[in-house]
């Protein structure tokens, strides 16, 4: 059958009529980091790294049941944990495509990051410390999870304005002093 009410070419019908196209600033864009789901190899373990060490929030998480959910309270959940199992491939260590590492904030303050350090270096059986770095803008520690994942665990720096000076995120790494 043949459509005979246009007369012309007509636009396909994925794309929007310049006239009625909304400009960028109407245009759906990403607003914020919503959660993070990661593969694990033993919950349990997880569990206590992400809820113990760290001191977040467990939401969802039930015996026989393989997922754990955590929120700061932002969301619903920020980080969601799916047991894979012991025989899952590990993370291939050295330089590779995929996720280097997500960041975690800890709290406002030196203080309370030398607090989270103090609670990290407690548990050597579920952490391993990677690096700890002065940017500027945060003051960082970098840890891996059980599993291999690397976690940025941080504070913004008090007084440091990287709105108004939007360069100072690519100031050069200095070493973190605590």
């Amino acid at each position: 059958m043949t459509d005979t009410t246009t007369s012309g070419p007509s636009a396909p019908a994925s794309s929007p009529d310049a006239a009625t196209a909304p400009d960028a600033a109407e245009q759906a864009h990403v607003r914020e980091v919503g959660h993070l789901v990661l593969y694990v190899s033993d919950l349990a373990r997880s569990v206590e790294f992400y809820g113990g060490v760290l001191g977040w929030r467990q939401i969802v998480g039930e015996p026989g049941v393989p997922v754990a959910a955590f929120s700061g309270g932002r969301t619903h959940h920020e980080l969601l944990l799916i047991e894979v199992g012991p025989g899952a491939t590990p993370i291939p260590p050295g330089r590779r495509v995929g996720m280097y590492h997500f960041g975690l904030k800890v709290g406002d303050t030196d203080d309370e990051l030398r607090e989270v350090l103090d609670r990290l270096r407690s548990r050597p059986d579920l952490v391993t410390m990677v690096g700890a770095s002065d940017h500027v803008v945060t003051h960082s520690l970098y840890v891996q999870d059980p599993d291999g994942n690397e976690v940025e665990l941080y504070v913004d720096v008090p007084g440091v304005d990287w709105r108004s000076d939007p360069s100072l995120i690519a100031a050069p790494v200095r070493p973190l002093r605590l």
